[in-house]
């Protein structure tokens, strides 16, 4: 346990650990020391002053993010010249800014906004000393602004640090310093995995996710198109916080009548396909343990994380399951199975998928993504532009009476609802490869071992007539390069991997912590979002994917079995090596299974 310090903030006695800053020791204790490019989930980078503050015995104010905690020190976070200070400094800051607000998707959730109306700051009384750049939209998943950029850092910290991703840097120095990509050739020419968590971070609406919304609504107002809508399972606890109702409630109720208020013509959810994906996945694992395959199975469910893989470890794409997204599933279905249930044209259904995620964005229009014969999934949004949706229709979520979803593709396991959130794939996948190999029920389906915000997570599963399942769990990509190069240094070593069977997600937290989610939010945020995926399962009648009766009708009616070859052909994909660099295509990896 870390030695603790006494220390005075604003005359308040506080006695803390010595390894805190002061940030995070007045944070502790509710006291708010003004900042902007801080982030309790990033390390400082102490760029842009804001949370500047007065120490006893010093001459100069010193930056709370950064300065250490010491026994005896007495802090004023709170005084005539601090707040001159830190007015100058957003005012300096909103000079050289493109002040939008009233049309910026930041708007009310933008940080430098909030903190200009709290220090009195009008910019309109303000020079305007911008030199207008022009906006990159090379990206089909995220836009960067580089006008509304106040260059403090966190994208840079969150694509480098934690995501290990090196799509972005800071370009000059002095009065010149930027942010940019690579020889400034923009997003789409980068190595960016599109996992959207710099949208998440920035605190002005920098980055932001390209919009489809305007296409969703010409769709939807066809009368010639049939739009069918899948919603992803952190959509459902995600929600609620932007309506005033507790963080992590479950709305998926709430969440169809809104869909329908709106005028999709058929609401379904993703979670259906999230069991689909395990009975694929699942049975292609097993497949491979049967066999006595020495090579691992890792997920394939999030986008990020697979061009990740073809970037960086294209030499283990073959360890990777062939089965698509339960995103990319559902689109195929809606034109394939749906369209034949439902005696529809697939030329005049119009797929769209609700995300928390903008790399689902880059997914859609992959060009394999195809097999149904037309684009699979035809738009994206992501939970922010379905938020906006919300508003625009009018609809006051909070009170709308709840309705379920159609019948078809909707129903769902507690499996299929832990998708969300990190290790829930594998859990999911637990439950039912159990019985697969055993032909027995698993009666303690509470995988807790996998469970949890620790960065990786192992766990050993003794099944009968197998032995032990050795399993493990990454969330973020920093997390995940730790498990592909141990895998990579035991298949080159001894000729095995560590685990059988591996879960990656891009983002931290799962999807849970989408690039897609609501503005402000934080890894406390992302557990408690979390917990109501879990709180939702554990109520939930069905919570086991092969339990899933739409999932058995599906089989029955129209792909057979798992891994059948209509179940290739429509539900499995291929993966590609990608330049290092740039994140182009270079050529098709190597799969020795399918």
């Amino acid at each position: 346990m870390a030695k603790t310090v006494n220390v005075w903030i604003d005359g308040h006695h506080l006695e803390v650990p010595e390894t805190m800053t002061i940030i995070e020791a007045a944070d502790q204790y509710g006291i708010n020391i003004p900042r902007l490019c801080y982030h309790p989930d990033l390390p400082p980078t102490a760029n842009c002053g804001v949370c500047v503050v007065e120490l006893a015995g010093s001459p100069t104010p010193k930056r709370a993010c950064c300065t250490p905690v010491a026994e005896g020190m007495k802090i004023i976070t709170n005084s005539k010249k601090l707040r001159a200070y830190r007015k100058t400094l957003v005012e300096m800051i909103l000079s050289n800014h493109e002040v939008v607000c009233p049309t910026c998707a930041a708007n009310n959730k933008c940080e430098l906004q909030s903190l200009a109306n709290n220090l009195g700051v009008d910019p309109e009384a303000l020079p305007n000393i911008l030199e207008k750049k022009p906006v990159d939209l090379s990206s089909p998943s995220i836009i960067r602004d580089v006008n509304k950029c106040i260059a403090c850092g966190r994208c840079v910290t969150v694509c480098n640090e934690v995501q290990t991703v090196y799509a972005l840097t800071f370009s000059d120095r002095g009065i010149d310093a930027h942010i940019d990509t690579a020889f400034s050739n923009g997003m789409a020419s980068s190595p960016c995995v599109n996992c959207g968590q710099c949208t998440v971070y920035c605190p002005t609406g920098a980055l932001r996710e390209r919009s489809e919304i305007d296409e969703v609504w010409e769709a939807i107002l066809d009368p010639e198109k049939h739009v069918v809508v899948q919603e992803a399972p952190a959509i459902r606890v995600s929600l609620a916080e932007e309506f005033g109702m507790e963080l992590g409630t479950v709305t998926a109720k709430k969440m169809y009548a809104a869909l329908r208020k709106i005028g999709f013509d058929a609401i379904m959810d993703t979670n259906f396909t999230a069991d689909l994906t395990i009975m694929e996945e699942g049975t292609e694992v097993v497949n491979k343990l049967k066999a006595g395959e020495k090579r691992p199975t890792i997920t394939s469910c999030s986008p990020g994380w697979i061009k990740f893989m073809e970037t960086y470890y294209p030499d283990l794409a073959d360890c990777v399951s062939t089965a698509k997204s339960p995103m990319s599933m559902f689109g195929v279905l809606s034109k394939t199975y749906y369209a034949q249930e439902q005696g529809i044209d697939p030329a005049k259904i119009v797929s769209v998928a609700v995300m928390p995620c903008t790399a689902k964005k880059f997914e859609a229009r992959r060009p394999e993504l195809r097999d149904s014969g037309y684009q699979d999934t035809d738009y994206v949004l992501t939970t922010r532009e379905f938020i906006r949706m919300i508003k625009e229709a009018g609809i006051d979520f909070k009170s709308i009476k709840e309705e379920d979803a159609d019948e078809g593709m909707s129903f769902y396991t507690g499996a299929g609802t832990i998708f969300g959130a990190t290790g829930g794939v594998m859990e999911a996948a637990i439950r039912s490869a159990y019985t697969l190999v055993t032909g027995e029920e698993l009666e303690a389906i509470d995988v807790t071992a996998v469970r949890g915000l620790k960065g990786t997570k192992e766990a050993t599963i003794p099944i009968p007539g197998f032995g032990d399942l050795k399993v493990a769990v990454a969330h973020g990509l920093s997390n995940a390069r730790v498990l592909m190069d141990a895998i990579r240094e035991g298949l080159n070593t001894t000729g095995e991997s560590p685990w059988h069977f591996i879960e990656v997600m891009a983002c931290p937290g799962g999807c849970v912590g989408g690039g897609g989610q609501p503005y402000g939010n934080n890894m406390a945020m992302r557990a408690r979002r979390g917990e109501g995926l879990y709180e939702e399962d554990r109520k939930l009648t069905y919570r086991k994917s092969h339990h899933n009766p739409e999932v058995k009708r599906i089989y029955e009616r129209f792909l057979g079995e798992p891994n059948s070859p209509l179940a290739h052909k429509l539900l499995h994909t291929h993966y590609f090596e990608r330049s290092v660099n740039t994140g182009k295509v270079v050529k098709e990896a190597t799969h020795k299974h399918h």
